[in-house]
């Protein structure tokens, strides 16, 4: 979701308010409102206890409101969800070192994702003589940013009250800027708790907004404007496009200009092509890369892998284009490379590299197409019979996975793609945003996705525990405008930050959570019965340390212990659609979370 140019100017009249901070949280708290946070995630600690205070005290708990959580992993994650479906950062506040370690998987995950998640601490005295014996002293680093620099795209520790404003607008444009992501700013203990001896003022906000999108050299898109429309099989391929949903409309609008296919990558990083638009043929990637002569990638963050085929066991990757295959890509990947994750992928092959943002991008590139077809008769230009061809495979692959979700039952389980078509039945007369999870590809394959709320994407870093709480956090952006949010929750992800589940009771958010509880881990269960396979051992043993059986976990159970309605486990096909209606009914009525607790085929 797009993020505003400039921060919101809707509280500087309020700060005309006479305030006068007497803490140094109070004036911290002071620069929150003047950005206009709305929420300020955190499991609360000693360091931070002055900016504690002072939310709760000086600033009414309102902008930034509270959200309690038991983990700091959950905190940034329920910032992370917010971002995506809000379009505006909110704030996690992590507890000097130990939190920080706790929160650095979530912090990653927002960083591979390229979510601007603002990451708060707290920190010492580092002031030694004001230090308490102990525990101040272990819980104290020089500086704590080293722990997450390699994976932030900036870190302070305000050195002075007076420095505290300047850092934080700093903080805010560079995390809002594209390509966007976390950053991590620290507070002395003695800045947050020392009263203000002097007049310190907030600057005025709207003058420090974010610079103009980045927009690509003329030169090179008339370039890709000549080789696009000159093309025999264009293809597009798409990977955080649907960052801004206006881009969406201009990636249609080119599509349909060239009738060209469009692929979202295997990744499904965010919606960026309606699912049942005809060009879009997601789903038959090694037929229509094959058969290519220009690609264009969009804001793809591994074109290498997307133009390859992976044999997973032997850890080979193949390219599946031709060399003859002109590829272009733009993108905005170059300018967030850190050297100590290798999150920027195998460098791809690329014969017209072009460094901007999409958004504005994408539609002076439609214009260019336009010009060059303008007069062009589509049927003799072979236009008009790429776009039947694209239509006819189309509908093939909506037809064999309709036909595979009428399958209920294999090997004594539910299968996957048909659960998925029963909980599309229940909701689809509902406005909804899908915020979490995909059931393996299986929504975008049976579900209709055709607005870019609808699917926010998947973790960035592959980090376990980040579903439940990013719900949450897109379910708070989502409040008061009437959509449906809806979790499909992993069994294993929600293992590990399970005391979510009760941020989620606390703040009585209203989210329908249905658990895909497959009884494993089964992504490393894949991979032991591959390495039986390659070793000629038996498959039958890749279930030791990788099942969740023995006791199986009652999700419905574990709901109701922090409040929560649930219901489950369900195991027979004519359960689940009623199953997941009762819990519609319940979210809708009560305004509150509800879980349903489906057991199923592992994929």
């Amino acid at each position: 979701m797009p993020v505003s140019s400039s921060p919101s100017t809707a509280s500087v009249a309020e700060l005309a308010t006479p305030r006068r901070p007497e803490y140094g949280s109070d004036h911290i708290v002071d620069v929150f409102k003047a950005l206009d946070i709305e929420y300020t995630a955190f499991n609360p600690g000693a360091t931070f206890r002055g900016i504690h205070d002072s939310i709760v005290n000086y600033g009414g708990n309102t902008r930034p409101e509270v959200i309690e959580c038991c983990h700091e992993e959950i905190s940034v994650a329920v910032a992370h969800g917010y971002a995506k479906a809000a379009g505006k950062p909110m704030i996690a506040i992590v507890h000097n070192i130990v939190g920080l370690q706790h929160a650095s998987m979530a912090i990653f995950n927002a960083w591979c994702d390229r979510v601007p998640v603002l990451v708060l601490g707290g920190t010492g005295p580092m002031d030694t003589m004001k230090r308490r014996p102990w525990i101040d002293w272990i819980h104290t680093a020089l500086v704590q940013g080293n722990l997450v620099r390699d994976f932030v795209k900036w870190d302070d520790q305000p050195h002075t009250l007076s420095n505290v404003a300047e850092s934080f607008l700093r903080g805010y444009r560079i995390a809002l800027t594209e390509p966007q992501g976390p950053i991590y700013i620290c507070y002395d203990a003695e800045i947050q708790e020392g009263r203000v001896t002097e007049e310190i003022s907030i600057p005025d906000v709207s003058r420090y907004g974010l610079p103009a999108p980045f927009q690509a050299e003329r030169g090179a898109l008339e370039k890709a404007a000549d080789l696009l429309t000159r093309a025999k099989f264009p293809v597009i391929i798409a990977d955080f496009v649907g960052r801004n949903p206006g881009a969406v409309r201009h990636l249609v609008e080119l599509a349909e200009t060239l009738n060209v296919p469009v692929l979202d990558t295997d990744k499904r990083n965010r919606f960026n092509f309606p699912n049942t638009h005809p060009l879009d043929l997601s789903g038959a990637d090694n037929e229509i890369i094959k058969k290519a002569d220009v690609i264009l990638g969009l804001d793809v963050q591994d074109l290498f892998g997307a133009l390859s085929t992976t044999d997973r066991v032997a850890r080979v990757a193949r390219m599946g284009i031709g060399k003859e295959t002109q590829v272009i890509h733009i993108h905005l990947n170059d300018l967030i490379v850190r050297s100590w994750s290798t999150d920027y992928q195998r460098l791809p092959a690329v014969d017209l590299p072009i460094l901007a943002d999409t958004s504005v991008a994408l539609p002076e590139l439609v214009t260019l197409c336009k010009e060059r077809l303008k007069g062009e008769n589509p049927k003799t230009s072979g236009r008009q019979q790429r776009r039947e061809e694209c239509t006819e495979i189309h509908h093939r692959l909506r037809q064999t996975w309709a036909e595979a979700a009428s399958t209920p039952v294999r090997n004594g389980r539910l299968t996957v793609p048909f659960v998925a078509k029963e909980v599309y039945e229940a909701i689809k007369s509902e406005d909804w945003t899908l915020v979490n999870g995909d059931f393996n590809s299986w929504v975008r394959r049976l579900w209709t996705m055709d607005k870019p709320y609808q699917y926010l994407g998947r973790a960035g870093g592959g980090g376990v525990g980040y579903g439940m709480g990013a719900s949450l956090g897109a379910t708070l952006a989502n409040k008061g405008n009437g959509r449906l949010c809806v979790d499909i929750q992993s069994d294993g992800d929600l293992l590990y930050c399970a005391s979510s589940l009760w941020t989620a009771a606390h703040h009585r958010i209203p989210l329908l959570a249905v658990m895909f509880n497959n009884r494993s881990y089964y992504n490393s269960q894949e991979h032991g019965i591959n390495m039986a396979k390659a070793r000629n051992r038996p498959v039958e043993k890749a279930g030791i340390g990788t099942e969740i059986t023995d006791p199986n976990v009652d999700f419905t159970t574990l709901a109701k212990a922090y409040g929560l309605w649930g219901k489950g486990p369900i195991t027979r096909p004519e359960e689940v659609r009623p199953a997941i209606q009762e819990a519609l009914r319940h979210v809708k009525e009560q305004n509150e979370f509800a879980l349903v607790d489906i057991v199923m085929e592992p994929r």
